[in-house]
C-alpha cells in the first residue's frame, strides 16, 4: 500500500460524515479567505507557488487560520504528491518508509510535498531525519506549527526553509466564511435552508477567536440544534440563544507551556506599566479564564509592585503580597476579585523603576570591579586582637551625631562616591529624594565640623 495519500479534493456532496469544516476547506487560492499579506495577488507566498517554487516551507499562525489548506492547495497546483503528517503520532519508522517512497518516486520525475501538523511536537532526532532529503530536493517539506519556529524548529531546518506567519481572521472575515457554508448546497448547508442574522453570526466569529474550524463546528453543532427544535429539517433558524446552547463555554486559545502564556503575561506587565488599569483587568481576565494558575499570576503581580513601582508606593508590596495570601486562602473564582484589586492598584500607583535600576547596576559593579575587603572603620571588633588590627577603628555612631548624619565612607575605595538608588519626583519617591538632599547637605556640614566625634560599636 503507498504511504502517499490523494489530496482531499472537498467535491463529494453527498459525504456528510465529514466534518463541516474540513468539506468547506478551500480548494483554490481565490477561495481562500485570510491572510492576503501573503497569498493576495502579487503577494510573496502566492508568487512562489504560482512560479512553483516554494522549496521548503513553515507555516507559523495559531489554530485554524489555513495552513493545512495552503499545504494542500500548493500540492494541488503544483501537482505534486501530498503525504500529511501529525507529528504526535509519527515516528522515526514512517519518517524513513516515506523518506525511501518520495527518493524513488523523484527517480520517475514525481514531486513530493510532505505536511507534518505540529510539527513543533518532533523531537531533534526526529527534525533531523528530514535534513539530508530536504538538501538532496526528494521532498519539500512544509511544516505547521502554533509555536515560535525560532525556539521549536531545529537551526539547521529553518534555515532551510522559508517561514510564513499567518494571522488570526478577523470577524468580518470568519462571517463570511460562516455565510459561504450556509448557502453551499454542494459541501456546506445550503440545501438545509438555513436563516441566522448578522448578529448571530457575529457572536460565533467572536467566540471563535480568528478560529475559522471553530466556528465552523460551531454552526454545525447550531444547525442540528435548530432543525430539531423547529421541527423540520429545511427552513430552520438559528437563533442567538442556539448559538448559546451549542457554544457551552468558551474555550479560550492558550496554552501554558506556550508562546501565549508568555505574550499575556508580558501584556498584563506592560498594561500596568502604562497606568492602565482597563487593560490590565482585559489581559488578567484573559488569562485567568483559559485557566492559568492564579498563583503564577500572584508571583508575577509581585514582582510588577518591585519591579515598576517599589518606593514611590511602598504599599503595593504588601497589598499584592496580600492578595497572594488571599488567592492561596479563598481559592478560585473568588480569588480573582483579590488579583483584580492588585493589578487596579498597581496600575493607578505612582511609577518607578529607579529601586531596579539601582540593584541592575549594583550586580554589574559586583560583576565586574575587585571584591574589595570591607572597610576597617565598617567591621565589628569582638576581640583584642580584632581591635588591635584596626577593626573598628574610626567609625562614627550616627545617633550621637547632629544631624544624625557622619562624613564617612560605607563603600570600599574602588566604588567610593558610588551613586545607585537616584528617587524619582513620583509619589513617597519624592520625600525621599527630598530626605536624601538633606542627608547631603547634614554630611556636608559634618564634614566643616570638629574632627573629634563620639565613637561606639555597632
Amino acid at each position: 500500500m503507498s504511504l502517499f495519500q490523494p489530496i482531499p479534493s472537498g467535491q463529494e456532496p453527498g459525504d456528510r460524515t465529514r466534518p463541516l469544516a474540513d468539506r468547506m476547506r478551500p480548494r483554490t487560492l481565490d477561495e481562500f479567505v485570510g491572510q492576503e499579506h501573503l497569498v493576495a495577488p502579487g503577494k510573496p507566498l502566492r508568487t512562489q507557488i504560482e512560479r512553483d517554487d516554494t522549496g521548503s516551507l513553515i507555516f507559523w499562525g495559531p489554530p485554524g487560520t489555513g495552513k493545512t489548506t495552503l499545504a494542500q492547495i500548493i500540492a494541488r497546483m503544483t501537482k505534486a504528491e501530498f503525504v500529511e503528517y501529525s507529528a504526535v503520532l509519527t515516528g522515526i519508522k514512517e519518517i524513513k518508509q516515506v523518506m525511501a517512497d518520495a527518493e524513488r518516486a523523484r527517480q520517475y520525475g514525481t514531486r513530493t510535498i510532505v505536511f507534518i501538523d505540529e510539527i513543533h511536537r518532533f523531537n531533534k532526532a526526529q527534525q533531523d531525519a528530514f535534513l539530508p532529503h530536504v538538501e538532496k530536493g526528494n521532498i519539500r517539506l512544509i511544516g505547521a506549527t502554533t509555536e515560535n519556529p525560532s525556539f521549536e524548529i531545529i537551526s539547521a531546518l529553518l534555515s532551510r526553509s522559508r517561514v510564513y506567519v499567518l494571522k488570526p481572521l478577523t470577524a468580518d472575515q470568519v462571517v463570511l466564511l460562516l455565510r459561504r457554508a450556509l448557502a453551499d448546497e454542494e459541501r456546506g448547508l445550503g440545501a438545509m435552508k438555513l436563516t441566522a442574522s448578522e448578529e448571530v453570526l457575529q457572536k460565533i466569529a467572536a467566540y471563535s477567536s480568528g478560529d475559522a474550524r471553530s466556528a465552523y463546528n460551531v454552526l454545525e453543532v447550531a444547525s442540528t440544534l435548530a432543525r430539531e427544535r423547529a421541527g423540520k429539517e429545511v427552513g430552520a433558524e438559528i437563533t442567538k440563544e442556539i448559538v448559546q446552547d451549542a457554544l457551552q463555554k468558551r474555550v479560550l486559545l492558550y496554552d501554558k507551556a506556550g508562546e501565549e502564556h508568555y505574550n499575556l503575561i508580558s501584556a498584563l506587565h506592560k498594561s500596568v506599566r502604562n497606568s492602565d488599569p482597563d487593560a490590565a483587568l482585559y489581559w488578567l481576565g484573559r488569562m485567568l479564564e483559559a485557566g492559568e494558575d492564579p498563583l503564577y499570576i500572584a508571583r508575577r503581580v509581585v514582582r510588577m509592585a518591585v519591579e515598576d513601582i517599589g518606593l514611590a508606593e511602598p504599599n503595593a508590596l504588601a497589598l499584592c503580597m496580600a492578595a497572594r495570601d488571599a488567592v492561596d486562602f479563598i481559592g478560585m473564582p473568588e480569588g480573582n476579585l483579590a488579583l483584580a484589586q492588585a493589578v487596579v492598584y498597581l496600575s493607578v500607583a505612582p511609577k518607578s523603576n529607579a529601586l531596579y535600576t539601582a540593584y541592575a547596576d549594583v550586580q554589574q559593579d559586583v560583576e565586574r570591579t575587585a571584591a574589595e575587603p570591607v572597610p576597617l572603620h565598617l567591621r565589628n571588633a569582638p576581640t583584642g586582637l580584632m581591635k588591635g588590627l584596626g577593626y573598628g577603628q574610626g567609625y562614627q555612631y550616627a545617633h550621637e551625631l547632629e544631624g544624625k548624619v557622619a562624613d564617612m565612607q560605607c563603600l570600599p575605595d574602588n566604588l567610593r562616591n558610588r551613586t545607585y538608588y537616584q528617587p524619582t519626583n513620583e509619589g513617597v519617591e519624592k520625600r525621599f529624594r527630598e530626605r536624601l538632599e538633606e542627608i547631603k547637605r547634614a554630611r556636608s556640614k559634618a564634614t566643616k565640623g570638629p574632627s573629634s566625634q563620639p565613637k561606639r560599636e555597632s
